[in-house]
């Protein structure tokens, strides 16, 4: 089995459950690897990934170096974990909002609005990620990239799968395959992050999923100039 058939199957629930799960001893390390993970990131959003060292991040987090060798054997490693938990909560709010009452409509604006949220309040994580895969630091971090795609594809085939229904449903034509709806969707999402991430007072992310929506269900060429052809 694949990763991302794996991933596909598990789903993003269970997670709650099995911190519930957690021995005090348990807890204390994870609440310990959130720490050294949060201390992390503000260095390496203030200075660069390759502009940090452990030594710098045991000392943000109050650790001892040694402590810090037992959670993560290198930078590379705790870089990784830092970008694929922030990727498991980003998926987690999104599938809660694609579980949203309503019909397929419902669910596609809560989608929309979810992922303008959780890109905007996690913002330093990913410039960092950007920043960092980007030139010298892309072969350093390759494998992790396949990693973020396979997460990605996952919740494209969820998305599509709404499409799908909405189709079946009678909601929405059948102009492309549902999987190439959904890309669509993405794309025309990251393009407003994006805007925002770069000038984010002349663009700022819409507060209405309409906006973005309407790009692809009101579509663009007016049929009255289609009759003066």
């Amino acid at each position: 089995m694949t990763s991302c058939s794996y991933l596909v199957q598990r789903g993003e629930k269970g997670s709650v459950m099995e911190n519930n799960m957690l021995s005090r001893r348990e807890k204390v390390k994870l609440r310990q690897r959130k720490e050294m993970l949060a201390a992390a990131l503000n260095l390496f959003a203030e200075k660069g990934y390759h502009n940090v060292s452990m030594h710098e991040i045991a000392a943000k987090a109050e650790f001892a170096i040694g402590t810090m060798y037992k959670f993560f054997s290198n930078k590379e490693e705790l870089y990784k974990a830092l970008i694929l938990e922030q990727s498991d909560r980003f998926q987690e709010a999104l599938s809660i909002a694609i579980e949203f009452p309503g019909d397929e409509i419902a669910k596609l604006r809560q989608y929309v609005k979810a992922k303008g949220e959780v890109f905007r309040d996690n913002a330093a994580t990913i410039r960092l990620y950007f920043a960092e895969t980007r030139g010298a630091s892309f072969n350093i971090l390759a494998g992790l990239d396949q990693d973020i795609r396979c997460r990605r594809e996952v919740f494209l085939h969820r998305i599509a799968d709404l499409f799908a229904s909405g189709i079946v449903a009678g909601r929405f034509q059948k102009i492309a395959d549902p999987y190439i709806l959904a890309v669509c969707l993405d794309s025309l999402c990251n393009a407003f992050l994006f805007l925002w991430l770069e000038t984010p007072e002349k663009y700022p992310y819409p507060e209405n999923p309409d906006v973005i929506l309407n790009l692809l269900f009101k579509g663009l060429i007016n049929p009255e100039s289609l009759k003066q052809r």
